[in-house]
């Protein structure tokens, strides 16, 4: 067939290619049913070129824009393969036969609004249809502390999850429910702002002691400090008093999920965006990727419960938070304390970091053992943080101020873990996606590991033979991300045959549903299933009008 030919003169991507092609600013702009790219003049070094085509090469992870020219000759079929070598394929996995992992997909976090009504029901419930159509287990959603109890103490307004349970239960979905005990806003993803309950709120005016605090006395509001777990400061309660009342009105309002199967399981809050960590890295003061963060020990109760420690001890001089640990974007060789051979490996600094870390672990400890209470025998969870910058250096800096005591010479995941067996809870972890030779490419700077820190902490767990689910961190539409998850799911080869037991997928959007992301998805449920999942491709057609189309966007 008669063809014009192809010269490719650049390639577009998110980060400079090993193929040699280089990047460069240009517009985009559309006329006669075709995407252009527009460059600023010289950038060609000829005005022939000031106005070229777009063509999509390559798949998977190689997928690029090439801008083109037409030369107006004919050539042989063979033309198209000078493009085509840009896209090398990477030989994938065959999991055909592999265990069943469910799948669970995150439901929006503003599904249900401040009056506790569901937010369009009818959109909702055409999405989750569609997620049903391609084998999906089930749902996970959020129920805010901040709007089911927003306005006095143990009064409980259920009814917007009410209508959203029946609607998965109609579907035949299951449901992963989140007792989300701090609010909503100023972390990466968060489309909303769901605040502690108003009458919380009114109590840290008065005491503001009631928040985690940082050395310079600034308030996190996002959750409480776990220094009230047993102090009668909210109306005569303490705060896991408050918790348990919250998830056991929870237990009964919604029985009949229970007993029909259709909850599966339960994850308890514990600490900002739901976690089980210290708020150490807050964007709404500063914090930037990759710094250090900064320890969060300073309200009055906590400070207490660290005099008390150091007196116990017998040194009462350590009463003290480290003065040398930097500021929230400090890097760890710029500190006293976290630099090679710094403060956090003297007597003092491992006093300090075993009282921070066994704090962590008191909290999750007394939280987890209310749940199984509450939910009298059904499954509960608990999220970590996968926190996987600095995990190259001696200190693991960042780990250290969220409350992780993880330095090189020591395992800082196998006291929680065999905290979480002690209480028969699944652990949930993030950063299953993440590729530590992308985080060296974007950030080198950062020492980070994800791969090495998920390894770690999923070893920790299966050692202490406890239930391994998983979620992503960020949002994920590539077959690279997938392909990573899938490779952490079933770890090839081995003895033992260990796997997740669930992967919660972050999150139902338009963006996951469009035609071409929402394949690779389908492609990756039945991966995880067990399935054969045959490699379907957009044709290039609807593929390269697909993707011009977003890039217009």
């Amino acid at each position: 067939m008669a063809l014009p030919s192809l010269q490719v003169f650049h390639c577009l991507t998110p980060r400079p290619p090993s193929n040699g092609c280089k990047t460069t600013m240009a517009t985009l702009s559309s006329a006669g049913g075709k995407t252009m790219l527009r460059f600023s003049p010289g950038v060609w070094g000829s005005a022939e070129f000031d106005s070229c085509r777009l063509r999509v090469v390559g798949g998977g992870k190689y997928r690029t824009l090439a801008v083109v020219s037409e030369e107006g000759t004919e050539v042989e079929n063979g033309g198209d393969e000078q493009v085509e070598e840009l896209g090398q394929k990477v030989p994938e996995r065959d999991f055909t036969g592999t265990p069943y992992v469910p799948i669970y997909v995150m439901l929006p976090l503003g599904v249900i609004n401040m009056n506790s009504e569901l937010v369009e029901p009818e959109v909702l419930m055409d999405q989750l249809r569609v997620l049903k159509s391609v084998g999906v287990d089930g749902v996970m959603v959020d129920c805010w502390w901040g709007i089911v109890e927003a306005h006095n103490p143990q009064a409980y307004n259920w009814s917007g999850y009410k209508k959203l349970f029946q609607i998965v239960r109609d579907l035949n979905l299951k449901l992963q429910v989140v007792m989300s005990f701090h609010e909503c806003g100023g972390n990466v993803g968060d489309d909303v702002h769901i605040p502690l309950p108003h009458w919380v709120t009114e109590i840290g005016q008065k005491n503001p002691d009631i928040y985690f605090t940082n050395r310079e006395g600034q308030r996190n509001v996002e959750c409480l400090t776990w220094g009230i777990d047993k102090e009668r400061v909210l109306r005569g309660r303490t705060a896991v008093e408050v918790y348990f009342d919250y998830m056991r009105s929870f237990r009964v309002e919604f029985d009949e999920f229970f007993a029909e199967g259709i909850i599966s399981e339960i994850e308890v809050g514990l600490g900002p965006c739901g976690e089980l960590r210290y708020p150490s890295y807050p964007a709404q003061h500063g914090w930037r990727y990759p710094g250090s963060g900064e320890f969060q020990c300073y309200d009055r109760y906590l400070m207490e419960n660290l005099r008390k420690a150091a007196e116990t001890r017998g040194h009462s001089f350590w009463a003290r938070a480290p003065d040398n640990a930097g500021s929230y974007n400090s890097q760890p060789q710029d500190t006293g304390f976290f630099r090679d051979g710094g403060d956090y490996d003297s007597y003092y600094g491992r006093f300090f970091l075993n009282w921070y870390s066994n704090v962590l672990v008191d909290h999750g400890d007394r939280v987890l053992s209310l749940a199984n209470l509450a939910f009298e025998g059904s499954c509960i969870a608990a999220k970590l943080s996968g926190i996987h910058w600095w995990y190259k250096t001696a200190s693991h800096a960042a780990e250290l101020t969220a409350g992780f005591y993880n330095p090189c010479n020591r395992d800082g995941y196998a006291p929680i873990a065999a905290m979480f067996k002690k209480h028969a809870a699944a652990l949930n972890f993030t950063c299953v996606e993440l590729r530590t030779s992308n985080q060296q490419e974007d950030f080198p700077e950062a020492m980070a590991d994800p791969e090495g820190l998920v390894w770690q902490v999923l070893n920790a767990a299966w050692d202490a033979n406890i239930p391994v689910a998983s979620e992503n961190a960020l949002n994920c539409h590539d077959r690279e991300g997938y392909n990573k998850i899938l490779e952490n799911a079933k770890p090839l080869n081995d003895p033992d045959g260990r796997h997740l037991s669930a992967f919660t997928y972050l999150r139902l959007s338009p963006v996951l549903l469009e035609k071409h992301n929402f394949m690779e998805f389908e492609r990756f449920v039945k991966k995880m299933h067990g399935e054969a999942a045959p490699d379907v491709r957009i044709n290039s057609n609807e593929e390269h009008a697909e993707d011009s189309s977003a890039i217009q966007q």
